[in-house]
């Protein structure tokens, strides 16, 4: 049920996440400033001074101590939040594991740009693809308002006892970090309904002291606790989709669960996308169906944990699919297409090829998901660089 106190207003996506976090309730946030990061932390650091949010901001001198600060926050038990983009989440990099070893429900935000050299700061999804193997849930919204509501249902998902694990929330450079579209703004006191307080069970307890990150040996229970995280990634799958469902009925939304499909009910051939390129393909699909193809599009919504039985159920009646990928795994192929064929193998033997588009941030045009779409039509496998000049 819709909240009378909801509003609709005009924001960026990094206002967006912003105010995700805000009515998340987060009470410590850390960070260091990166384009095209910088106005989600400049937002919540202006609503810490001028009380609108009651939480502390520490501010610190590089990406890795930011991360180490929200990792010590969220130990005391407190709900801490953190933001960054390209370089400044590889600059985290050991930290990625230090939280998701530790069972921090972290929720940080990530503005998806590209890794230099040369430098380049625009839309590419190869900062978050690169970290898949950290034990952090991934979520890549579409729009301004799912990058807001993913904030809140994040730290919902997160904080789940059967999963306890850190969460990367993405929205594409510029794309959606600094363009303006209606978002509305949900009710604080739903949000509190929805979104109890942070009950983590083992936190620091000055007259209760433990020992946190010791040693181990490879006779103690270091192989068990990263297996226990892989069984929680797996948890993570029922317990994603049960409270998006949740989310949806409380605030009359219609997010899917680990995947969005469109048109799929009867097409013959299927795109496959992640991010805001989902939004061309979709305006692909209606377009080609009005010329009598009968193609669909699957948005990936959750890289990690990834819906390996969505797609399977999804492809099974397919003729042939095109993956596309905003990032590449170099000497192989899109990173989604990796997970896409990895999940059909010994199960459904239909063509599918990888392409690899928007690079750099490179234009994503209607011309090219044409392109893709002609060709999984043919029914061809192959991986395909669109819209790549010739340089040597």
């Amino acid at each position: 049920m819709k909240s009378v106190t909801e509003f609709k207003t005009i924001m960026t996506g990094n206002d967006a996440v912003a105010y995700g976090a805000k009515l998340a309730r987060v009470k410590f946030i850390s960070a260091y400033p990166i384009t095209p990061q910088t106005t989600i932390v400049e937002k919540l650091a202006s609503m810490i001074a001028n009380d609108e949010l009651d939480a502390k901001y520490v501010e610190v001198e590089s990406e890795h101590s930011a991360l180490a600060a929200v990792f010590a926050s969220e130990l005391t038990g407190v709900r801490s939040y953190t933001a960054t983009s390209s370089h400044g989440l590889l600059y985290m990099h050991e930290m990625l594991h230090w939280v998701s070893g530790q069972r921090l429900p972290i929720v940080m935000s990530v503005v998806n740009r590209a890794i230099g050299p040369p430098w380049n700061i625009w839309a590419d999804q190869s900062d978050t693809i690169n970290q898949r193997d950290t034990g952090w849930m991934q979520v890549y919204s579409e729009s301004n308002q799912e990058a807001m509501d993913t904030i809140i249902m994040g730290y919902k998902i997160a904080e789940n006892s059967e999963v306890m694990l850190p969460l990367m929330s993405m929205e594409d450079a510029f794309i959606l970090s600094h363009t303006s579209e209606p978002v509305t703004l949900r009710d604080q006191d739903l949000i509190n309904d929805y979104l109890p307080d942070l009950d983590l069970k083992f936190r620091i307890d000055i007259g209760n002291p433990m020992g946190y990150g010791s040693y181990d040996t490879p006779d103690g229970t270091f192989m068990e606790l990263k297996k226990d995280m892989v069984d929680s990634m797996n948890k993570a799958v029922r317990v994603i989709k049960d409270e998006t469902e949740k989310f949806n009925q409380m605030f009359d939304t219609n997010y899917g669960g680990l995947v969005e499909r469109y048109r799929m009910d009867d097409a013959d051939y299927a795109l496959i996308a992640m991010g805001t390129v989902a939004s061309t393909a979709r305006f692909v699909v209606d377009k080609l169906r009005e010329k009598g193809l009968n193609i669909g599009l699957i948005r990936i919504r959750y890289f990690r944990p990834f819906p390996y039985d969505d797609i399977l159920e999804d492809l099974k009646n397919i003729k042939a699919a095109g993956v596309i990928d905003r990032s590449v795994s170099f000497g192989y192929a899109g990173a989604t297409y990796s997970e896409i064929v990895s999940a059909l193998y010994g199960k459904i033997n239909i063509p599918v090829s990888s392409f690899i588009v928007g690079i750099g941030g490179r234009d994503v045009r209607v011309e090219d998901i044409e392109k893709i779409a002609d060709t999984v039509r043919n029914e061809s496998s192959g991986v395909y660089w669109i819209n790549v000049k010739k340089v040597i």
